[in-house]
């Protein structure tokens, strides 16, 4: 369809992904959807972007509703509305057909991302075999997330000077997104991690270096190549079947971990939306779960 629209619509079509779009994440689940889209499109005979109506775009978001949570269909309609936009604006289409359309309702007062309980937290840790560069990797890994509350991206982008020394303690800079830097110095425990990890692996002195590397195949040593993050995933899930931990974990489960050990600790949801580098407490207080624990016990109320 785009090549159809001729090489103004192909090179407008491009643009959109490389200068309109920044961050990868978002660029990867846009031409994922945008890709869907247009290919449902040509399936059902829509050959023509002008032939593309409200009525297309509704039928297509209402199938995704059938298979995907409302998030992730707003994230596609967000994903198609955005193109058009772009494309009118650069005088390809003569209007948005995404404009009109309205995807589904969605409320949410807490986050799905699994949370674990500090003794799971401090169990995996605890389990993880450091005699090895792997082993002092992913304990480092883990941890920093846990006490800095870093996402997973920020903390796979950072070098080794990102871990620096101020006013005696060991602090860490994480890059978060829009490009907005953050400092946080560490918690006792992970500047215990981190010091091991950079003093055994022998990375110290490679201060542009990745601070997180993988692994070089039959050695067992690190390398030079950033550690994706599709391979940090599945190392966390890894680590935790080996721990016995049944809850199905991800990336984002030790920054919730970690914000929600903080509140039930006594901290404020404002100290915890500045040391998350949020922007608003709002979006802090989806990754609070103390209310987990209130309703699981007033469910043990129940005695039949």
């Amino acid at each position: 369809m785009i090549a159809v629209a001729g090489k103004s619509a192909e090179t407008r079509f491009v643009e959109f992904f490389t200068a309109n779009i920044r961050n990868p994440n978002t660029r990867r689940a846009y031409a994922r959807a945008v890709n869907e889209f247009l290919t449902w499109c040509a399936a059902i005979g829509v050959l023509n972007l002008l032939a593309v109506g409200p009525l297309h775009v509704a039928t297509w978001i209402e199938l995704q509703t059938q298979t995907l949570a409302a998030p992730s269909v707003k994230q596609r309609l967000a994903a198609i509305r955005h193109l058009f936009d772009w494309l009118v604006v650069g005088q390809i289409v003569p209007y948005n057909p995404a404009a009109s359309v309205r995807g589904p309702s969605h409320t949410a007062r807490t986050g799905k991302t699994p949370v674990l309980d500090p003794s799971e937290a401090r169990q995996l840790l605890d389990s993880i075999d450091i005699s090895t560069h792997a082993g002092l990797r992913d304990r480092a890994l883990i941890a920093l997330m846990v006490f800095s509350f870093a996402r997973i991206g920020a903390a796979l982008s950072m070098k080794v000077e990102d871990v620096y020394t101020q006013n005696r303690r060991l602090w860490v800079r994480l890059r978060e997104k829009g490009g907005k830097q953050h400092a946080m110095p560490c918690h006792h425990q992970l500047e215990e991690y981190l010091h091991a990890y950079l003093e055994q692996s022998g990375i110290k002195g490679d201060p542009k270096g990745s601070l997180f590397r993988t692994i070089q195949r039959g050695t067992g040593q690190l390398s030079n190549t950033p550690l994706p993050q599709a391979n940090a995933h599945a190392m966390v899930r890894r680590r935790a079947l080996a721990a016995g931990i049944k809850t199905p974990i991800g990336n984002h489960t030790f920054r919730a971990t970690g914000i929600t050990a903080y509140l039930k600790n006594g901290g404020t949801l404002e100290n915890a939306a500045a040391m998350a580098n949020h922007a608003s407490t709002r979006t802090t207080q989806l990754y609070d779960r103390r209310s987990d624990d209130i309703s699981l016990d007033e469910v043990e109320r129940i005695r039949v």
